[in-house]
């Protein structure tokens, strides 16, 4: 081992795409005696990275600092990489395939480190078969921060093979450097190459697309007698379709790919976490492929042609639509990062920060010197990974120069970064006349309370109205109720727009509420029903508030993001047009930095006058 270490002593790898995968690749690379540089388009990440290095936590526990940090593909030429390794999605690999292309070094190899069948063809397609190589990955983790993986598992090992077996021995150096550092992965044929690639793509394909139709996570649907009977249907089309393609699995392997799912973790798969969140998927390269391979020799893929069918449909849905906001990231804490980067000009600008600490969730916003948007985010509130919180702001602040912050929300008080604290009442109000300036009614539906804010004609504040029944009506009612329904809150409001019922729940309490949901469910009353007479009770406890109809009406807040259906409702109502702020959950954090903006303003006018006076 000690001549492969002298050997490859100055070999140069970088690791485009810093996700769990490149994250844990990179950090063993590293360690094995490589010098490693990684490459992200994630500003905020790379930052971090270049502060405070990579950790690993789980069941591999690493911390490794990088010195080449890069945050293009272009400007990572500058190291002059012998050897890339590729860990992106699939929808992302073409573009960056074309950086690739670019590069003056037309021997380096690249490593194709992804999830799906043929995706090292689109690494071949542009450099050649001579250059690629494939690595099939048999460990998994999450992000706990930017910079922090949490690795789940490790079923060694991984396996690496060079595309047309033309360099083996680069393979065999890289397995031996790997095994080294205990990420055990074993040299193989391009041969053997396919058949585990078509073996692990199997066992993505069964459960990826299921849990992200169902909503469910691995454990759950394992845990399910007629999930699991899907789940061996699709593996058996798999295997039908592998067989005609001169690929063969012993007699067992179903049962065995069952028997390893059945220790599936609680958490969802990483198709799943992007369809709930609303971004591109890499179906086609998993279900997708084994129907298309099937169609290639007349075999029939029924389960995987649905669940490839209905996730392209959901994606098509989820992208086109524009009057529902994402779907609560269930499985991550980032659940709304879509403003672009500063691309190196944020130095320039000075950049204020609000954060509106909700009960449910804790919101970022930053805006420039002209007030436009430039960065929002939310984390669950008192999460477990209070590092996250943390990283988050040291994040922001790197990459955007913050001259003053504000704190608002039920724990704006213990909030030690504030330079100014105001409450979310004048926070809503002001965030919202930004947009809608006069006379108006701002109604806040939050996680533990329900405010209506009645503004002047001037935005100021005239009077404002709360609800008296505890947390009813509210957020966390919502979630406790529907879970005792068992209605998946994601497919809440689609429910209740198919219903007409006009029946409430009666019970202001939500453990009374709960009774009279069983109940119903007693009574055999459809769930789009329930779902409806849920949202009915939530429209009286909001009706009861004191409205001025001679005044435009806004919805703001967390609720209204997911639950569409109450503005329909509330127009019903009112008889009256409602609007809805865009990002409405942001609405008060945004406020809150247009407050940061202000008091940075009257900070230099009172510094200018005390030096006028001197």
């Amino acid at each position: 081992m000690k001549d492969i270490l002298s050997d490859n002593q100055k070999k140069k790898v970088a690791v485009i795409g810093i996700g769990p995968v490149g994250m844990i690749l990179a950090v063993h690379l590293q360690e094995a005696g490589l010098e490693v540089a990684v490459c992200d388009l994630d500003k905020m990440k790379t930052n971090l990275i270049k502060k405070d290095g990579v950790t690993l936590i789980g069941c591999i526990e690493k911390k490794t600092s990088f010195k080449n940090v890069y945050s293009s593909i272009a400007e990572l030429e500058k190291f002059h990489p012998d050897l890339l390794v590729v860990s992106l999605k699939t929808t992302h690999l073409p573009a960056a395939m074309k950086e690739i292309a670019k590069f003056s070094n037309t021997s380096m190899g690249v490593i194709c480190a992804m999830n799906g069948i043929d995706v090292e063809k689109m690494v071949s397609d542009v450099i050649g078969e001579s250059r690629a190589l494939r690595m099939v990955i048999n460990y998994a983790g999450n992000l706990t921060a930017p910079n922090i993986t949490k690795v789940t598992f490790f079923t060694p090992p991984n396996y690496l093979a060079s595309v047309d077996d033309s360099r083996i021995i680069e393979v065999e150096e890289i397995c031996a450097l790997l095994k080294n550092v205990s990420l055990e992965t074993k040299p193989i044929t391009s041969f053997e190459l396919l058949k585990a690639t078509w073996e692990k793509t199997i066992l993505n394909a069964s459960l990826s697309a299921l849990c992200g139709v169902g909503r469910m996570t691995m454990a759950e649907a394992m845990s399910n007698s007629d999930t699991v009977e899907l789940v061996e249907q699709i593996i058996e089309e798999a295997v039908e379709v592998a067989a005609a393609e001169k690929i063969k699995f012993e007699d067992d392997f179903v049962r065995k790919c069952l028997r390893y799912l059945g220790k599936a973790g609680n958490h969802f798969p990483s198709l799943a976490v992007d369809l709930l969140n609303n971004r591109p998927t890499e179906i086609d390269y998993l279900n997708g492929k084994i129907v298309e391979y099937g169609r290639k020799h007349y075999i029939r893929t029924s389960l995987n042609l649905t669940f490839t069918n209905m996730v392209k449909a959901m994606s098509d849905k989820n992208y086109s639509s524009s009057i529902q906001p994402a779907k609560v990231a269930i499985a991550q804490n980032l659940i709304s990062k879509d403003m672009p980067s500063m691309n190196g000009n944020s130095k320039a600008h000075n950049y204020f920060l609000g954060v509106d600490l909700g009960s449910a969730y804790t919101k970022f916003s930053v805006i420039d010197e002209n007030e436009k948007i430039v960065f929002q985010t939310a984390l669950k509130t008192l999460n477990r990974d209070k590092i996250s919180v943390r990283h988050v702001i040291e994040a922001v602040k790197k990459e955007y120069p913050i001259s003053h912050t504000c704190a608002t929300g039920y724990g704006r008080k213990h909030f030690p970064d504030a330079d100014v604290v105001k409450t979310e009442l004048n926070c809503a109000a002001l965030g919202v006349s930004k947009y809608f300036p006069g006379a108006k009614n701002i109604i806040d539906i939050g996680g533990e309370d329900i405010k209506v804010i009645k503004c002047k004609a001037d935005n100021n504040i005239e009077n404002f109205y709360l609800n008296d029944k505890c947390a009813s009506g509210t957020g966390s009612f919502i979630t406790e109720v529907a879970e005792r329904a068992d209605i998946r809150i994601t497919d809440m409001s689609d429910l209740a727009g198919k219903s007409t019922f006009s029946k409430e729940l009666n019970s202001f309490c939500t453990v009374f509420a709960k009774t009279e949901i069983m109940s119903w469910m007693f009574e055999g009353l459809p769930i789009e029903n329930i779902a409806k007479g849920i949202y009915i009770s939530i429209v009286n406890r909001i009706t009861k508030l004191k409205i001025d109809f001679t005044a435009p009406i806004y919805l703001i807040g967390g609720v209204i993001a997911h639950h569409p259906v109450l503005k329909t409702l509330l127009q019903e109502r009112y008889k009256k047009e409602v609007g809805v702020v865009e990002k409405s959950q942001f609405v008060v954090s945004f406020g809150a930095a247009l407050y940061a903006k202000d008091s940075t303003v009257k900070s230099d006018s009172i510094e200018k006058s005390t030096a006028t006076i001197k």
